[in-house]
């Protein structure tokens, strides 16, 4: 039964790099052009927490990230702007206390094509590190047929070069939004992560390519003001790396509360294909946003967690310069 279940495990983690289910409160992880997008504000700062698989693994998978960005040069540049901004993120994950460290510098240029288009591109250069306790981590040459579990007594073959690893890591992406009218947005936006392929390893000499895939990520999203009370968010987000996919799309709405836009009711839903379904509950209060979702495993790795995949949580602020009043600035996005 423990083989059974540490397979179910590898097969469900085949795609964590360090994802969230609200890839769009995280906007310089998914596309770093996404850095200065910000159709609302001239600036925003934000948090990430995600918690995985918290009741099957002895440890479970936590990912933690801060990140901000901020548009700069909007009265050097005619009709454009830079966005400059920066995430640092952090992953432990498994018995093995596998940890990952990552600190991104974004630059972006954001270009408008006349009065209802956006044009985004954008790249982010960062430092990564990963690594490990060989000492809480069992290996097949450890499993007793007799007792049907792993005996941390027997010594292993396994030898580790190193416990840690680092290395360089570059992203580029390119961002498009069209805006029509006060009511409609449309935007959508492509990826490469791991464009350089860095080499990743605990060990000197290996019969394996040690270099990351490159991961490709794609997204689209509305904002469809239907009156003054309510806007809609359908969305949908791929991504791809190596022999591991994921696909998830569904939709939210923002329901005004106070009448004046500052104080909104956030809820929808997700589907992850084959994995998961994932509800939203949000509210936001003036340029506070928080945002918290529950990922309800629908694959077959549910007979294991009781359908409990994941609770993940997001802060987001936005603001802008003293130089600007929320009325004065222009918004790309509708908005009550």
């Amino acid at each position: 039964m423990t083989m059974v279940l540490l397979l179910a495990i590898a097969i469900e983690g085949r795609g964590q790099d360090l994802r969230f289910s609200q890839w769009f409160n995280s906007p310089l992880t998914t596309n770093p052009a996404n850095t200065g997008f910000i159709p609302d504000a001239d600036y925003r700062i934000g948090a990430n927490y995600r918690n995985q698989w918290v009741n099957i693994m002895s440890v479970p998978y936590k990912t933690f990230s801060i990140w901000g960005d901020a548009q700069v040069l909007r009265d050097r540049i005619e009709n454009g702007w830079l966005g400059v901004g920066g995430v640092i993120l952090r992953d432990v994950a498994g018995s093995g206390n596998l940890t990952s460290t990552k600190v991104y510098g974004s630059l972006a240029y954001h270009q408008m094509l006349g009065y209802s288009s956006l044009l985004s591109a954008g790249f982010n250069v960062g430092w990564a590190n990963k690594r490990i306790d060989p000492t809480r981590l069992k290996f097949p040459d450890q499993f007793n047929q007799a007792t049907g579990f792993f005996d941390a007594g027997v010594p292993t073959s396994v030898f580790f070069n190193s416990t840690s690893t680092s290395y360089m890591d570059i992203q580029v992406g390119v961002n498009y939004a069209y805006f029509p009218t006060d009511k409609i947005y449309l935007n959508g936006g492509f990826s490469v992560h791991h464009i350089n392929r860095p080499k990743e390893t605990f060990f000197t000499e290996t019969n394996f390519d040690n270099r990351l895939s490159p991961r490709y990520i794609g997204f689209v999203n509305a904002s469809i003001k239907m009156n003054d009370m309510v806007i809609i968010n359908p969305m949908a987000y791929y991504t791809n790396q190596a022999t591991a996919s994921e696909l998830v799309a569904g939709l939210s709405a923002n329901y005004n509360l106070s009448g004046d836009g500052e104080t909104q009711l956030i809820g929808g839903a997700y589907y992850r294909g084959g994995e998961s379904i994932i509800p939203l509950i949000g509210f936001q209060w003036k340029n506070f946003r928080m945002s918290f979702t529950y990922d309800v495993t629908t694959s077959s790795l549910s007979a294991y967690n009781s359908a409990r995949g994941a609770i993940e949580f997001s802060l987001v602020k936005h603001g802008f310069y003293d130089e600007y009043s929320g009325n004065q600035r222009q918004s790309l996005c509708p908005k009550f």
